[in-house]
């Protein structure tokens, strides 16, 4: 038994782990000391070696614990895949739809047609998870979500079916304490600058691992500038207001602009061809669609 339910296994693991004693996980865990003693005993039986240290003031697991608390992971991907597959054949339109996005970039998107498709299916939950694109794009890859919402599909997995939206410019916003600032103008024309200079200044980015901040880190590198960063954010409306305000250069999408406050910032728009954006939605591509999952699509297409 202790070899095969991960969910449980994992559980008891993790509390010893946290607490590096028996009573308190078991406390945590609300079982008896006891039991939770001759558990893991049993499963130390079975694999044939120790998987906890417990020499140390802090519990650690030993290489045969680690091995094995990886084939738990395993286990529980796998079954997250099977539940979900299975879901289709049984009561399809009838579930939570899992859904990973970036924070800010749910801030903007989200509003733009979850409401629209909950109108047409209001049997469906949602349940968001709000994390950087690198994780939401590896738990969807491991089943742990339906569909993964992002910036920029090029660098995509290629086990998973793309449905992109149209492109959208970047702006460079120049706030009247740079150099760069030109009084009375709203818009630059491109001529009037260089992608180089605006990437010479001091700047304001999203953090690494964001879409926004790899297309940049890829023109900082073209160019071959070394950056000075004043500030990096996770939420790129943090980026643009600081840059409005004066403390530094920020290049951001277009739509990031369109509740911004009239104050004195130049905006640039850089070329097309070196910086654009196009949002995205991503499923598995083996994953069956149901009539409620294709239509989240088509909805998410139709409206950003």
């Amino acid at each position: 038994m202790a070899l095969k339910d991960s969910h449980l296994m994992l559980q008891y693991l993790d509390s010893l782990l946290k607490h590096s004693n028996y009573t308190k996980a078991a406390k945590d865990l609300y079982i008896s000391q006891p039991y939770l003693t001759q558990t893991i005993q049993r499963l130390e039986q079975e694999l044939g070696a120790s998987i906890i240290n417990r020499q140390t003031g802090h519990f650690q697991l030993t290489e045969a614990g680690k091995l094995y608390y990886q084939y738990l992971e395993t286990l529980e991907s796998e079954s997250a895949k099977l539940k979900n597959r299975l879901s289709w054949y049984t009561n399809a339109e009838k579930h939570t739809l899992r859904l990973g996005i970036l924070p800010s970039l749910g801030a903007y998107l989200l509003p733009h047609f979850l409401p629209a498709y909950q109108q047409l299916f209001p049997e469906v939950n949602f349940f968001l998870r709000e994390d950087l694109p690198k994780q939401n794009e590896q738990k969807l890859l491991n089943g742990q979500l339906d569909f993964f919402i992002g910036q920029n599909p090029e660098t995509i997995a290629p086990n998973l079916t793309v449905y992109s939206t149209n492109k959208e410019r970047y702006l460079a916003i120049i706030p009247a304490t740079s150099p760069l600032y030109q009084p009375n103008i709203r818009y630059l024309a491109e001529e009037t600058l260089t992608v180089k200079k605006v990437l010479q200044q001091p700047l304001i980015l999203t953090g690494s691992g964001s879409a926004i901040r790899r297309q940049i880190d890829q023109l900082l590198q073209k160019y071959k500038v070394e950056p000075t960063i004043m500030l990096e954010s996770s939420n790129v409306y943090t980026v643009a207001a600081l840059a409005e305000s004066g403390l530094g250069v920020a290049i951001v999408p277009e739509s990031v602009l369109q509740a911004a406050i009239p104050t004195d910032f130049n905006l640039y728009p850089l070329p097309e061809e070196q910086l654009s954006l196009t949002y995205f939605i991503a499923h598995q591509a083996a994953r069956a669609l149901s009539k409620s999952e294709q239509s989240l699509i088509d909805t998410f297409i139709r409206n950003i």
